[in-house]
């Protein structure tokens, strides 16, 4: 049966993508789990970061469920829903305001390119493989899931993915912007949980702020008065006093997201 399982351990969530025998192949109620997962966790302030891997270390995932293709995306109609629940997954993860990294072995091709793109890290096995080759399938990408991984990468890798249907090896797929880190395959775990736990040692405010400024400099419109003086909400949070204090008595700062 296939899953989007969540477990929170302290300050870590966990989403995992699980497909048995399909390499963690995404099927349309995996997309739907996907989302309310994102919701429970965009609700609950006591996570500070989230980390999405696939089951097993073959695949993070290996693309789209393409059995239910058949009857499930048959019809323009069935197209539009279908799809519009992928975006809708992708988007919550891209909204999510707590920091997101992808822990990748293996397959990362179609769907799960797309679920790695709109992280905010991802760390990469050495053999990891990346790709989107649906042009051999007959099928273009929607629109509302090519959107994560043009803002990623830029037009001219995704025109690269997307018209030649290569698969990318983890250095190449690192050397065109798509991975923030290559690592040997048996540190890939242990390194994508060291990134969680630095994560989770900062302030977790100062941490949404800055996914949210990211995102709205990205915009190209220059801030306006009212935006510059928000930026200095810092001011008036505990966590600014305790991090100012921690470093003048040369202690490591304790920080409550307040």
């Amino acid at each position: 049966m296939s899953t989007v399982d969540l477990d929170i351990n302290g300050e870590i969530a966990t989403l995992t993508l699980d497909n048995p025998g399909k390499l963690n192949a995404i099927d349309l109620g995996m997309w739907q789990q996907l989302a309310e997962n994102m919701a429970k966790i965009t609700g609950d302030h006591r996570i500070r970061c989230v980390v999405m891997r696939g089951a097993g270390h073959e695949a993070f995932a290996a693309g789209g469920d393409l059995e239910e293709f058949v009857t499930g995306r048959a019809t323009l109609d069935q197209a539009l829903h279908y799809h519009g629940q992928v975006a809708a997954a992708l988007n919550a993860i891209a909204d999510c305001p707590h920091p997101t990294v992808a822990l990748i072995q293996g397959a990362c091709i179609g769907g799960g390119l797309e679920i790695a793109g709109v992280c905010d890290l991802r760390i990469s096995g050495e053999s990891a493989r990346f790709g989107a080759p649906i042009n051999k399938l007959g099928f273009s990408m929607y629109p509302g899931e090519m959107e994560g991984l043009l803002k990623l990468a830029g037009p001219a890798v995704i025109k690269e993915i997307l018209l030649e249907g290569r698969i990318l090896t983890a250095t190449e797929a690192y050397e065109k912007g798509l991975v923030s880190r290559v690592v040997p395959d048996a540190q890939c775990v242990d390194e994508a949980y060291a990134t969680a736990r630095r994560i989770c040692a900062g302030a977790p405010l100062v941490a949404s702020w800055h996914k949210q400024w990211i995102r709205r400099l990205q915009s190209g419109r220059p801030l306006n008065d009212e935006e510059k003086a928000a930026s200095f909400a810092f001011l008036d949070t505990e966590d600014y006093k305790e991090g100012l204090a921690a470093f003048l008595a040369k202690r490591k700062p304790v920080f409550k997201g307040c």
